[in-house]
């Protein structure tokens, strides 16, 4: 009878293994050698980008495997995140994800190809940039009270505002402050921040809502003015330039934030350890250097914060979108 039971556990331990090893539950194992994919669902060379080699560079240092990056882009990150959603759920596949693929993109696309809470299983949080609003020097307001009163004053879609995407960041973070102060801007939408602020510097457009990097050494030279960042605290390259949520709209919070995901269903303790790797990475100098260089700062955060921060933006998102008219394309 020993020699029967004997047997019929190792028959049983030797068809478990097979099933085990496939989706990853010997979590010391994972990645067990194998290339994990981080996909960034836009262009190489955009922030996005340089944080997802940043994430899988730490990752291959710390957890002993390789990670790399693999740029699937389209449909403001929605190809590259059905990627993911749809891969196996055994941590081989994961995605450096946007505020887009995370919460606005349902409100802005008529038809979905995943769902942005039941497709993925939340990782951790990454990064995050501040939107600036920015004027032309000679728009007559040298502060945000003096922007308002002046919109205001104009009247309704008198006073016009550049940002590069129906939808944007800079463009929901301009609808969500005007929602607050009772004020309608116009919106010019043009492709590329880069022709934002060719036109802004040129003054045929006066004023801008957009993420603050490339508009920062122009600020700093005075060919532009700040008059407010969108982050919940000052911008530490911009230290100078007062947050919207201090000049009167407290819990002002509109900066655009990255995270890490994987497919609903990938075992616990990967996206336990994948999570304790990336809050541990994010919180190291050489880490927190690289993700400032590449203009964004840091937001560390573990699968509960992660999804927290969802729940949170979901439900301020929804109602922005929802004043705004925005209808889904």
């Amino acid at each position: 009878m020993t020699k029967m039971i004997r047997r019929r556990t190792a028959i049983a331990a030797a068809l478990a293994a097979p099933m085990l090893a496939r989706y990853g539950w010997a979590q010391s194992a994972y990645p067990g050698g194998k290339t994990v994919r981080i996909v960034v669902p836009f262009a190489a060379g955009g922030t996005t980008d340089i944080l997802g080699r940043v994430v899988a560079q730490l990752l291959t240092e710390q957890m002993g495997g390789t990670f790399v990056v693999d740029n699937k882009t389209g449909a403001g990150g929605n190809v590259g995140a059905e990627l993911v959603a749809k891969s196996p759920p055994d941590g081989m596949t994961l995605l450096l994800g946007t505020v887009g693929t995370a919460v606005t993109n349902q409100y802005l696309y008529k038809t979905m190809p995943y769902d942005s809470v039941k497709s993925f299983a939340p990782v951790a949080l990454v990064g995050e940039v501040a939107n600036v609003l920015a004027v032309h020097p000679s728009f007559p307001a040298k502060s945000l009270k003096e922007f308002i009163d002046y919109c205001k004053a104009q009247g309704p879609n008198k006073v016009s505002y550049g940002s590069p995407a129906v939808g944007g960041t800079g463009h929901l973070a301009m609808e969500y402050l005007s929602s607050l102060a009772g004020i309608k801007l116009e919106h010019v939408v043009y492709r590329g921040s880069s022709l934002v602020m060719k036109d802004l510097l040129a003054g045929h457009i006066l004023t801008t809502m957009d993420n603050l990097p490339p508009y920062l050494q122009h600020i700093q030279s005075g060919g532009l003015r700040a008059l407010g960042v969108s982050s919940a605290k000052r911008w530490f390259a911009a230290p100078d330039v007062p947050t919207i949520a201090e000049q009167g709209y407290a819990g002002f919070d509109a900066a655009p934030w990255w995270y890490v995901a994987a497919p609903a269903g990938t075992p616990p303790e990967i996206v336990s350890r994948l999570s304790a790797e990336i809050v541990k990475g994010t919180k190291s100098e050489a880490v927190i250097k690289k993700i400032r260089d590449a203009g964004a700062s840091e937001l560390t955060g573990d699968a509960e914060a992660l999804t927290k921060q969802m729940v949170a933006e979901n439900a301020k998102w929804k109602k922005v979108i929802e004043a705004a008219k925005l209808e889904p394309q």
